[in-house]
């Protein structure tokens, strides 16, 4: 069996040598040509997963058309607001019988679509049942230690779910199956949003019990969007929902919440950003999804919050403040 995963970044590379280790022919593909000659030259990713050698059976593919050509299984580990072009760099390949198995987290700026919605509109010969999210709290530092680790596959379509299920399984690496992927995929975006408060608040000084309110009222907000958007809001007690969030928030693993604890500290999200190896997804997450929550009229304060802070240049304790004194409201609200 054949299989590309696309995006050479820390989980990518984490997904493909799991993958490569249960035996299966695996071809990992890098953006830049020269780092995928890098990757192929000294056999591990020394750049994002440093100490992970590469099994024999994982192999770097330069072209990517040929390489999605010739794969059963298509896994899409780039960044979430690169997936569109991604996606439409291979979408004169005939896709009949394949499974894209997509791990990016994050809504697409302008657009306010989830993941499986962009690749679906920029592969229009692909059937909804053939997209599956691989989603939960998933750090690829633990992962790559064959740490114990549990994620959801989701897919419309639950025996297109069961094959990734099956794909990616191993002792330590758990997959459990849904056919919700709009409470997943929302669930799994938003967290990052969520993660970033979070990491403010750590960042400001404050303590356990602002933190545990974040987490709280940042799920209320996740069950208010999902719903709106068809999902299911029992999802948002599973695995992509608070168990992604709890990790997200609480980690020093987390991009996310680093780059909000750097907010506040003080510093300029310009100057965090531009120190950073990896990307921190809820960042641009942000302002889609407060794009988002404002054309569907759905009440997600802590997410206007973040965005405020990040591109308005909003004090962060200003807006806990106002967080913090907003009309008196009933918890079920």
């Amino acid at each position: 069996m054949q299989i590309a995963v696309l995006g050479a970044g820390s989980w990518g590379t984490t997904l493909a040598v799991l993958l490569a280790k249960k035996g299966y022919q695996v071809r990992l593909w890098a953006h830049r040509p020269e780092f995928a000659a890098q990757l192929q030259a000294e056999r591990e990713n020394r750049r994002y997963l440093k100490g992970v050698s590469f099994p024999e059976t994982l192999q770097i593919a330069p072209h990517l058309g040929e390489l999605v050509s010739r794969s059963e299984y298509i896994v899409t580990a780039v960044p979430s607001q690169a997936l569109r072009e991604t996606a439409a760099a291979f979408s004169d390949q005939p896709l009949g019988g394949k499974i894209l198995v997509n791990v990016a987290k994050g809504i697409e700026t302008g657009s306010g679509k989830r993941m499986s919605e962009v690749l679906l509109e920029v592969l229009p010969a692909l059937h909804p049942s053939q997209v599956v999210a691989l989603y939960g709290p998933s750090h690829a530092e633990e992962v790559s230690k064959e740490q114990p680790t549990t994620v959801v596959a989701s897919s419309p379509d639950l025996s297109s779910a069961k094959k990734v299920q099956e794909l990616f399984r191993t002792d330590m690496f758990r997959v459990y199956v849904n056919t919700d992927i709009i409470g997943v995929e929302t669930a799994g975006s938003v967290k990052n949003i969520i993660a970033i408060a979070a990491g403010i608040s750590d960042g400001i000084g404050y303590g356990d019990n602002a933190k545990a309110a974040i987490i709280t009222r940042g799920l209320a907000e996740i069950s208010r969007l999902c719903i709106r958007l068809g999902g299911d809001p029992v999802t948002i007690s599973g695995l992509s929902g608070i168990g992604d969030l709890v990790v997200t928030c609480l980690s020093q693993h987390s991009r996310n919440r680093y780059v909000g604890e750097e907010i506040g500290r003080g510093r300029k999200l310009e100057e965090i950003i531009s120190h950073m190896n990896m990307i921190a997804e809820g960042v641009l997450s942000s302002r889609a999804v407060h794009e988002l929550s404002r054309s569907l009229g759905v009440e997600m304060p802590i997410t206007k919050a973040v965005y405020e802070m990040l591109f308005d240049g909003k004090p962060p304790k200003q807006a806990i403040f106002e967080l913090m004194t907003r009309d008196p409201k009933s918890e079920r609200d």
